[in-house]
Parts: C-alpha cells; structure tokens; sequence
C-alpha cells in the first residue's frame, strides 16, 4: 500500500512565531544549521520542502484532533462527549450541552491552528514567487498553497464568522500592521471572496489527480479545489455556482463512489476512488491523536473514549440502511477486523470511522500518532453538493439522480419525488461523524429544532459561530472584537 508523500517541514526561513498563533515546534533547528535566506533562495530544489512545510501542519493536534473533534461533533446531534463521566476533556462536557463560552480552550487551539497554517502559507507564498525553478512547478506550488489557504480559512469563517483576513507575509516587528491586519476582524464575505479568489487561481494552476505520479499521490489537485469551491458556493447558497462547479468535479471522470461504503474509511479506501483531498499520515509523520481520542475506553484500552455516536444518529437510520453498522462501532461485537469489543469497554458506541486497526491496518503501536488518513473531501459529499443545489435550482430530476446514486452505492430503494429534507438527511446518513454535521445544521437553519430533538438548546442568534477566543481578545488589546457571547 502507498501511503504517499511524506510530510517534511522545511527550517530555516521559517524560524519565526507568529503573533497570532502558537509556537510551531517542527520548524525549529540548530541555529548552526539553519539556512539563511540567501541560500534558500538559491537553491530551487527546496521548493517542494518548502510546501511540504505547509501541508504538515495539518497532523499538529490543533488541526483535526480534539479541539476539532469538539467543536465540529460533539457539539452536534450526531454525537455525545462520551468517555466517563468525570472526564472532561477540558470543555467537551460544555461543548456538547451547548453552554460553552469563550474561555474555552477548544475555541482558542482551533483558532492558533488554522491561523499557525495560514502564517506557514503565507510564508510559503512570498519565497515561491521569488525562486528561479520550473515554472510549471512553481505555479503548481503556488496552487497548492492556494488551496491549503482557502481550506483553512473555510474552516475558519464557519466556525467564528467574520475572521482577521490575513494573505501577506507579516514582518513581526511591524506593529502597525499587524493591528490593522491581525487584530481586525473582517466580514465573512470578504474571507468567503478571497477563499474564492484562492481557489480560482489553484484550479487554473493544479494538475488532475490521474496526472500526479504515484509519490506525490494526495498532494492538492485541481478537482479538490473544484470540489472545495463548489462547497464554498454552497454554504453562501450560491446555488447555481455551487451547482456548475460540483459538475466539474462529477465530469471529470477523476472520481467515483467505492463498491463498499465501510472500506472508504480504512486504509484500504485511502487516496482511492471515492477521495478527493486528505490529510496524509505515515508511521513517522502521523496524525497527533486524531485515533487516540475517540478510540474506545476500558479494557482493553484503545483510546480515550470521547465523541461517541448518539442514539440520536443511531436512530435516525432505516433498519436496512448498511451506512449505520459501518459508521457506529456497536459494543459488545466482533469489529470488522475480527477484534472482539467487549463489555468491559466504557461506552456502547464509538466511531468506527475513526478506528485504526492494530490487526489489520499499518501500525506500529503509537496509538498516539496514527497512519490513518483523515477525509477532508469526499467524492460522496460532491453528489451532494450537487443534489441540494439542483433541488434549489428547481431541477428535482438531477437531485433525485445523485441522491439515488448514492443510495444505490448500499442496496437501498430509489426515491421518487425527492424533497429538501430527504437531501438533508441523506447527508446525515452518508456523512455521519465525518465534521461537517453541526455545520450543516447551522447553515440549512435546521439547528434549534436539531438540538431541541436531542435535548440541547440551540439560542438563535448566538450559537451560529462560535465565540471568538478570550486568549486571542487579549493578546490582541482589545482589538479583536467578540460575537454574541
């Protein structure tokens, strides 16, 4: 199995830490080995390292492990804290009843994490334009950048609203603009136009993922920054772009859904037909507890047992629907790789997608950086892009085609005059678990209703986005100003 490139951080030029984000540990080196600026530059073959730089910040625990994990599925209606009931995890328990404030460390980690990501992009971005390399790899790297950019800042704008729009290379010492430009929040559409700008340009400048050789296999391609515009498109219900640009992806002819539903999480599904862009992780450049944390507690221990599937989701499926044995790892049973999950376990649900099999899987015995892949963007999640925005757009025929697509993937029946609820949750079903959930509910207004269903409180008004970091406010003098917290 190829578990594609590998994750190296280039020093050097990037020993710095940025005033709005936290240390980042991986880009420090031996003074006495560090490159100076002018041997970077003139040297064309760091460039590849230099994004690398970039991508690698996605295995850092502020990415995609427990801070997200909180703040994208416990606090949803997909999920429960789980774990015991004395451990918190800091502010999972808040999280998940919806009475989280401000000072939460969740809030602030997500925060760091993607602006530690634009920092490094933005840094990449200025040395790119200034080395004499290819420029066919410079405009693919350039493309690359672009795309982790926008993802970043997509993420950023759905869970804080309007966010510091920070695209330039900052001089630490320039306190006045990092005032003007670090500690100003800017309206989401102003961030929701430039994660468009980003991704125009990256679609103009990537290769198709067939064109990648088998090494540089997961890297960003020019259908993942289709894919993540048309999903931009979407969330400002833009529908007829979001329509158009999730065709582009669909005719590409790049994509296709798995035969199986449950292998699309393992390893065997990873960089497969179904994926369009995930995090890469191996043995020596893994994941930081993104498996950890949600594998299941007791004995024997596999994790640290949090964000387990709800009774809510479990549900909410129909009895025949193969989607729900494959997303929910029911205890006690026998799992997929022939390991018994026993009764002595704390929980009866945990997230089988999210399971990093020790038997049958690559594995070294660190539980606590993983090989397993995270799914950013799936080709499924496409089809669905595609069916909501259709049915907006008045043409029910191409919605009902792509949902039926889908649902014939795991045997089940047609649907004949499709509505706008069955689209949603067809995206429950076929997405559970999988981060996008409470934002979904926020952005089809489904989420007081939601969350009154299972027994939260959902204040319109207020939990849209969540509360700027109390951390960042001070560090900022006061300059960043606060949601309705």
């Amino acid at each position: 199995m190829n578990k594609n490139f590998p994750y190296r951080a280039i020093a050097g030029i990037m020993i710095v830490t940025a005033a709005f984000t936290s240390c980042d540990d991986d880009l420090n080196v031996d003074p006495q080995n560090a490159l100076t600026e002018q041997d970077f530059l003139n040297n064309p073959d760091n460039a590849v390292q230099l994004v690398n730089g970039v991508y690698n910040k996605m295995l850092d625990f502020n990415m995609y492990s427990f801070p997200w994990i909180g703040m994208t599925s416990i606090t949803s209606d997909d999920a429960d804290k789980g774990s015991t009931p004395s451990d918190t995890g800091s502010d999972k328990h808040k999280l998940d009843a919806l009475t989280f404030d401000p000072s939460d460390i969740s809030f602030n980690d997500v925060w760091q994490g993607r602006y530690a990501g634009i920092y490094r992009a933005n840094n990449a971005l200025f040395y790119l334009e200034q080395l004499t390399i290819n420029q066919s790899l410079k405009d693919r790297l350039i493309g690359e950048v672009k795309f982790l950019r926008a993802f970043w800042y997509f993420d950023l704008v759905r869970c804080y609203g309007d966010v510091p729009l920070v695209v330039q290379k900052i001089d630490l010492n320039d306190t006045e603009t990092i005032n003007q430009t670090v500690f100003v929040r800017r309206p989401k559409a102003d961030v929701y136009a430039q994660i468009e700008a980003d991704l125009t340009d990256a679609i103009g400048k990537l290769p198709l993922k067939s064109q990648y050789p088998s090494a540089d296999l997961g890297r960003a391609t020019k259908g993942a920054a289709q894919a993540l515009l048309a999903k931009a498109h979407l969330y400002q219900q833009e529908w007829e772009a979001a329509f158009t640009m999730a065709g582009e992806v669909i005719g590409s002819g790049q994509y296709d859904l798995m035969d199986d539903y449950a292998q699309v999480w393992r390893e065997t599904g990873e960089n497969g037909s179904e994926s369009i862009f995930e995090v890469q992780a191996t043995l020596t450049k893994g994941m930081i507890q993104y498996t950890d944390v949600q594998g299941p507690r007791g004995t024997p221990d596999l994790g640290w047992g949090f964000n387990t599937p709800s009774v809510n989701l479990s549900n909410s499926y129909a009895a025949n629907d193969p989607r729900r044995q494959a997303t929910i790892m029911y205890v006690p049973g026998t799992l997929w790789d022939g390991f018994i999950a026993p009764t002595t376990w704390n929980n009866p649900r945990y997230n089988y997608k999210s399971y990093q099999s020790s038997i049958a899987e690559s594995w070294n015995g660190n539980k606590g950086e993983t090989a397993k892949n995270l799914r950013l963007l799936k080709y499924s999640d496409i089809l669905l892009i595609r069916a909501e925005a259709a049915f907006h757009m008045g043409n029910t025929t191409e919605a009902s085609d792509r949902v039926n697509e889908i649902r014939g993937r795991v045997g089940l029946g047609e649907l004949s005059g499709i509505t706008l609820q069955q689209i949603y949750n067809e995206r429950r079903w076929e997405m559970a678990m999988e981060h996008d959930r409470w934002f979904d509910l926020v952005r089809t207004g489904q989420a007081q209703a939601a969350m009154a269903a299972d027994g939260k409180t959902f204040i319109v008004g207020k939990h849209e986005v969540f509360p700027i970091p109390e951390a960042q406010i001070a560090v900022s003098g006061g300059l960043l100003t606060q949601n309705n917290y």
